[in-house]
């Protein structure tokens, strides 16, 4: 994991202080007068650059990197997450797990600048009130974790996600299997005879081939956050993204992502390769099948670095780190919380009961 945040400071044009990005009204909102200043992209010029991923991968054009802004690099002796920030910011935590233990880190490359960005639309009020709820229902939650002071704590961050596109020919071939059935004797006890129905399977060879396309695979490239949270809480709308503008980040923290392009681009490979297999598992006739084997051909190859925005609360508890995601675009909720040592003492009691009770009354019977 690393942070970064917003890389230009931008001022309200009525009193001059920083605005910030309010995903209520979906534009730029000053913190201090409250002037609204609206946020417009045109529309004919504003598309998001899909980059090819064979030519990237062997040399990535430098037009490509950095942020194009100052910054300072951090890395959390707690959890090793690489942050980067605007260097006016000081005295900062590290935003996943806390720690104040922040140490410089010097990157050896610049990173790969996002291409598209999906701006809040779930405002921080509407996520906070989605988390007391989610909360409310954990009765196995110690009663600080619902406390009002800790759903307070949640903050809106940006992370980041790789989406690959594709087009695949994919042939394949394999064995069909067709059922079908025959009687025959056994004997039962005492020497009975009796007739049973045996399924058999008769194989045939089979193959097809069919064309697929994949648009916007997602990968994610956070490491600061539960991955399985994550997933929890997809899909995000990305073809409703915006052109990257730091305008569409003031206010918030933006996550550095970890999980580089080659990476990505091989999970990304690995999960499309899934989706054909099952895709062409089910061209196959017959009853059932065996042996499949597919071999697809990939052409039209492109990715994006695309940021995502997602309401975070991460709770410590008795050395253990326990993380809450809200999807900034849907609402959709996710996470993790411990169980109360008591709570779980009297579920066990009461079952324990229970079970007593129905024994007895059994015995009665």
């Amino acid at each position: 994991m690393a942070e970064i945040t917003a890389l230009e400071r931008h001022s309200c044009a009525a009193c001059g202080a920083r605005a910030e990005w309010s995903a209520r009204r979906q534009a730029l909102v000053c913190a201090y007068c409250g002037t609204v200043s609206p946020y417009e992209i045109d529309t004919d010029t504003g598309k998001v650059r899909e980059i090819g991923l064979v030519k990237t991968l062997r040399e990535l054009p430098d037009e490509l990197r950095g942020w194009k802004a100052p910054k300072r690099s951090v890395r959390c002796q707690s959890c090793r997450a690489i942050s980067v920030f605007d260097p006016e910011r000081v005295g900062q935590n590290c935003q996943f797990c806390g720690s104040p233990e922040l140490v410089d880190y010097d990157e050896l490359k610049a990173p790969i600048r996002p291409q598209s960005v999906l701006p809040f639309r779930v405002d921080a009020t509407r996520a906070r009130d989605a988390v007391r709820r989610w909360l409310g229902g954990k009765w196995l939650a110690p009663r600080a974790f619902a406390t009002r002071a800790l759903v307070d704590t949640i903050q809106g961050v940006y992370l980041p996600y790789w989406t690959f596109d594709a087009r695949v020919d994919c042939r394949w071939t394999a064995e069909s299997g067709t059922y079908y059935y025959t009687n025959e004797m056994t004997r039962r006890a005492r020497g009975r005879r009796a007739t049973r129905r045996v399924r058999h399977v008769r194989w045939r060879p089979a193959s097809g081939r069919l064309t697929h396309v994949f648009d916007d695979q997602p990968v994610p490239g956070s490491k600061g956050t539960d991955t399985r949270l994550l997933r929890e809480i997809e899909p995000f709308p990305t073809a409703e993204a915006m052109p990257y503008d730091t305008a569409l980040l003031a206010g918030f923290v933006v996550e550095h992502y970890q999980v580089v392009l080659v990476e990505a681009a091989e999970r990304a490979r690995r999960s499309m390769l899934g989706h054909l297999t099952s895709l062409c598992a089910q061209q196959v006739p017959g009853d059932t099948q065996r042996n499949l084997r597919i071999e697809p051909s990939f052409s039209g190859q492109t990715f994006k670095h695309m940021l995502v925005p997602v309401w975070l609360l991460t709770y410590a508890h008795r050395e253990n780190t326990y993380q809450v995601l809200v999807n900034g675009i849907t609402g959709e909720i996710a996470g993790r919380y411990p169980k109360s040592a008591f709570k779980l003492l009297a579920l066990a009691l009461v079952a324990a009961a229970t079970l007593a009770l129905v024994a007895l009354l059994l015995r009665g019977l």
